[in-house]
């Protein structure tokens, strides 16, 4: 038996960044975007994992936001980075999947609400341990991230040891928040993930992006779960992966019955 050889690609996103992109080829019934927390690479150890944990129920399309890995660009934080994830979304429908859910984490569970509220094109959406809003200092981790975006000396550091290029000068304009952005994603499923272990988020967030949201949606709030892919072990990846699989088909359902 021939294994699926695993591909990677350089993709152009609608302002002009080249993403950074891999795909491990599945069934063509689905396939699951991910989008890595702040910092992090689909060539991370840990995010890897994840990745072939759903490969085994999925296609899987895996990508490093702009400013991070190999993408070009800079880290917008969350604002822009929609559309790296609507570029891997696209990348996905030409490859030929009939169903694309996208999964997030911590800053890519921001963007996978913003994505799926502002842009669409998906069947399915998971936000693990995603900000409900922006500006959130209430914790030593998110203290530390917000010096490392709004100081020089922080914005040199993440380049020279976390391999992130973060844009200087912050947002000209607010972009629209992930609780706001998640009212907009309604027919589609929505997955809320979060711990009451969160280092940067407490568990409101979670809260917050669940109320914002519209049904169908779901809220997992899980005692003794940490912050995004570090928290991840291989039994939850293969949780949220069967989540995927029924709401893609309960609202692949849904929408042949309202044809």
């Amino acid at each position: 038996m021939v294994r699926p050889v695993v591909t990677t690609a350089t993709l152009v996103t609608q302002d002009g960044v080249p993403i950074d992109t891999v795909h491990m080829p599945g069934q063509p019934g689905l396939a699951i975007v991910m989008a890595h927390g702040f910092t992090q690479s689909w060539q991370k150890p840990m995010v890897w994992r994840i990745a072939k944990r759903f490969n085994a129920r999925a296609g899987v399309v895996s990508f490093d936001f702009r400013g991070h890995g190999r993408s070009g660009g800079q880290s917008t934080l969350g604002d822009k980075e929609i559309y790296d994830l609507d570029v891997a979304v696209q990348y996905a429908r030409e490859l030929g999947y009939e169903r694309i859910a996208t999964v997030g984490f911590s800053m890519g569970g921001s963007v996978a609400l913003r994505q799926a509220g502002l842009l669409g094109g998906t069947d399915a959406v998971v936000s693990v341990s995603g900000p409900g809003h922006w500006y959130y200092r209430g914790t030593l981790p998110m203290r530390r991230v917000h010096r490392a975006a709004e100081w020089r000396l922080g914005r040199l550091f993440a380049r020279q040891f976390l391999s992130t290029r973060i844009a200087s000068g912050g947002w000209n304009q607010l972009p629209i928040p992930p609780a706001e952005a998640a009212a907009k994603i309604s027919p589609v499923p929505v997955l809320i993930v979060h711990g009451d272990k969160d280092l940067y988020f407490p568990q409101e967030h979670g809260r917050e992006l669940y109320e914002g949201a519209r049904e169908p949606k779901e809220l997992w709030l899980l005692p003794g779960f940490g912050h995004a892919e570090r928290a991840m072990d291989d039994a939850m990846s293969d949780r949220i992966a069967a989540w995927v699989s029924e709401a893609v088909a309960s609202h692949g359902a849904a929408a042949e019955r309202s044809a």
